[in-house]
């Protein structure tokens, strides 16, 4: 069965690049079939913010309203596959793949819907603000379906009397192609959405439109015309256009930047575990395209920090193999047969998998939760990947393990990385005292963050234009342009607190960043000044990004919601699977990654912005994947060496699983480091607090949470635990085959 398994794992990963690469059974290549993201595939999104002191349920209606609005506004545009959303309580946001006129679609997008009652030639009978209220009702006149009721203001009601005599009385002639002589027609932004003929003159203001309707053809109708009745003025507060071609080249760049972080891990896999690197490549072959099915059966989009989500999840995938790589070599080193040791190994690791990859799920979800736009597709992908990583370590790698074991020549001891001495052929021959040396990583560490926050609060922190609000235009200028003659036009324009700087090849581009949050009539003012003075046209500019300030204020309270959440989570979990030691442990560890990140960007002026959230969110929940393996160990050995005083259980503990903590963080940062090489400006802003936070969550997890762990203990458990401190300072003996760390 183990022989039939691998042979049908082998060809499903075969034929899965055949029908991912080729037409092979006339799906197309995945990459004809995946949905790109704007920041991709070019466009413009927008999100705009209900100017209205609406609340609860009426807040919400209202919000249906103005979406169902702009649908069919974009709609009407003629542009392809526009996405209406509601974010939030009081946003909608708007994206429009392929607007070839971004500026007028801003515009059009921003108008207050327009409502209007006409007589079938043409003259206007009442607009919107006379109309009240439009709500369902059972029609009892037919006796079947639903119509829809309308109640009007005073000076509605008397305009509406007089409409509806003269179209009953039969004195208006049509002039509205498709519209009866005895019809009012009812538009909303110039669109006929109904035309009900008049049965009777309304005198009282309040009117039925009957018609057979269906409940949901009624309610949209009703929607409608309160949306008309009730019309929101909609500000502009996020907005971005990314012309096709720099998503492009970012896109070739990011899967460069991908391919080779991935060619780093296979190659590293292969060179340090040999058999069992083997069997996790072929695993990581059939996860990579599985991702991106998985991506499409789920109508996902992909975006940029889509796929560093990808990325990193690829590295998590084979920080599970690692596990339950170190798990079998040590079965190995205690005398057991290879084909025993992978069975034993991967039933032990198992749990510790689980553990630590639902940790990171949680942290992943409260992203998706509480991200907007790209953070989304960052926090999605990686949910998927975590998924799958379970799923291919478990089953994949587990069958061809044990079909290797099972075979004489590749089923040698020397295969899985143990001499026939039972000495690991790479590893760490020394033991470290971590416990007895807890006071210096504390003073490193407290160092780091005073002299890093310090920094930061002292000269400020580099907040980005969408935490404190502001614009960013990247124009093509086909040439290095003379920066005094922008600045000149910028003043002109009253664009004050603007940065440029030159970017793209032989510095033929230039990047204007402004703290001024410009409308969009100002920032088409600004443009028609500029680009006719370098004699260029609306193809130059590139992206433009502007965030008003309210939705930094949104992004702050988004993020300190998120990481309370996320940490919560976690806590909750941990506490469940393990003790609440440990949890108040992983926590402190928690804060302290976060801190030195935030450290890290106030000491190097690093701009902080959205994508560092999702930087945050996704360390926090890979710290705690790294702390959890090392608490497995520390739990597992308390049941096991029961005797022994905590201090050199736990520096046995994490000397059993160092070497995978830092073969996890190097795996990892392999594959996201070529993605901060090659990817764009926006990558990096993901990339950035990855590398830096994987490396701060494992040394926190070996240097900071074990001993947060062993003071715990000692406060509450003073006399089971008095020495400790006194045994660390002894000779130990020379460590079993087994004891020591493992790769």
């Amino acid at each position: 069965m183990k022989k039939f398994l691998a042979l049908l794992f082998t060809i499903c990963i075969i034929l899965l690049w055949l029908v991912t690469l080729t037409d092979i059974g006339g799906l197309g290549p995945i990459a004809n079939r995946t949905k790109l993201g704007l920041d991709l595939s070019g466009g413009v999104y927008v999100v705009m913010e209900a100017q209205t002191d609406a609340t609860g349920q009426e807040l919400s209606e209202l919000m249906k309203q103005t979406q169902l609005v702009i649908e069919n506004r974009v709609n009407e545009m003629g542009l392809s596959e526009p996405v209406v959303t509601i974010e939030g309580e009081n946003r909608i946001r708007v994206e429009i793949p392929g607007a070839e006129n971004p500026e007028e679609a801003i515009r059009e997008i921003g108008k207050t819907a327009q409502l209007r009652f006409l007589l079938a030639d043409g003259s206007l009978v009442l607009d919107g603000s006379m109309v009240k209220d439009a709500g369902v009702a059972y029609d009892q006149e037919r006796g079947s379906g639903y119509a829809v009721t309308l109640e009007f203001d005073a000076a509605g009601t008397e305009a509406f009397a007089a409409a509806t005599n003269a179209a009953y009385a039969g004195t208006v002639t049509s002039a509205i192609q498709g519209v009866d002589a005895r019809a009012i027609a009812i538009l909303l932004d110039d669109e006929i959405i109904s035309a009900p003929n008049v049965n009777t003159p309304i005198l009282n203001g309040n009117a039925q439109i009957t018609g057979n309707f269906s409940e949901d053809e009624a309610v949209t109708l009703a929607r409608q015309i309160r949306a008309g009745a009730l019309p929101t003025e909609l500000a502009e507060v996020n907005s971005s256009v990314q012309s096709a071609s720099i998503g492009i080249d970012a896109l070739k760049m990011s899967l460069i930047g991908g391919a080779v972080g991935v060619g780093f891990i296979l190659l590293l896999m292969l060179v340090i575990y040999r058999i069992m690197g083997l069997a996790a490549n072929i695993a990581l072959l059939l996860y990579i395209p599985a991702i991106f099915w998985i991506l499409n059966l789920f109508k996902g989009v992909l975006t940029l920090p889509g796929i560093a989500g990808v990325i990193l999840s690829i590295g998590m995938a084979v920080d599970a193999n690692v596990i339950i790589f170190a798990r079998i070599r040590e079965e190995i080193q205690q005398g057991k047969t290879v084909r025993v040791a992978v069975s034993a190994g991967f039933r032990r690791a198992m749990g510790t998998i689980i553990d630590s990859q639902v940790t990171t799920f949680i942290a992943a979800v409260v992203l998706y939760q509480f991200g907007t736009g790209p953070v989304r597709g960052f926090a999605f992908t990686l949910i998927i990947g975590i998924l799958l990583s379970i799923f291919t370590a478990a089953a994949v790698t587990q069958v061809y393990l044990l079909t290797a074991a099972e075979n004489r020549l590749l089923g040698a001891k020397k295969f899985f990385g143990v001499k026939e001495n039972n000495e690991a052929l790479i590893g760490l021959r020394r033991q470290f005292a971590f416990i007895g040396r807890r006071r210096v990583y504390y003073i490193v560490t407290l160092a780091v963050m005073v002299i890093g926050l310090g920094t930061g609060l002292l000269r400020g922190f580099n907040f980005g234009i969408d935490f404190t609000g502001g614009t960013m235009m990247q124009i093509e200028m086909k040439e290095e342009a003379d920066l005094d003659a922008v600045n000149e036009i910028l003043r002109a324009n009253d664009v004050t607190n603007a940065e440029i700087i030159y970017a793209g090849e032989n510095n033929s581009q230039i990047i204007i960043r402004t703290t001024d949050s410009l409308e969009n009539e100002e920032r088409a003012a600004l443009l028609d000044a500029l680009l006719p003075a370098f004699g260029l046209d609306d193809s130059a500019v590139l992206a433009f990004e502007q965030f008003g300030p309210s939705i930094g204020d949104l992004l702050k309270q988004n993020a300190v919601r998120a990481v309370i959440f996320a940490s919560i989570g976690m806590l909750i979990y941990i506490i469940i699977r393990f003790e609440w030691k440990f949890g108040v442990a992983s926590l402190i560890g928690v804060i302290h990654d976060v801190l030195i990140l935030i450290a890290f960007y106030g000491l190097f002026h690093v701009p902080i912005n959205n994508p560092f959230i999702a930087g945050v969110l996704t360390v926090v929940g890979y710290s705690i994947n790294d702390t959890i393996v090392i608490f497995d160990r520390i739990r597992e050995n308390l049941r096991l060496m029961h005797k022994s005083k905590l201090e050199p259980l736990i520096d046995a503990s994490i000397n059993q699983t160092v070497f995978r903590s830092v073969m996890t963080a190097l795996t990892t940062v392999l594959a996201i480091a070529p993605l901060y090489i090659f990817g764009g400006e926006v990558i990096r802003q993901f990339v950035m607090p990855l590398i830096v936070g994987i490396a701060a969550g494992a040394a926190s997890s070996i240097f900071i949470c074990s001993p947060i762990y062993y003071e715990i203990c000692r406060v509450l458990d003073k006399p089971r635990y008095r020495g400790g401190d006194r045994d660390a300072a002894r000779p130990r003996k020379k460590p079993r085959a087994g004891d020591g760390a493992v790769v």
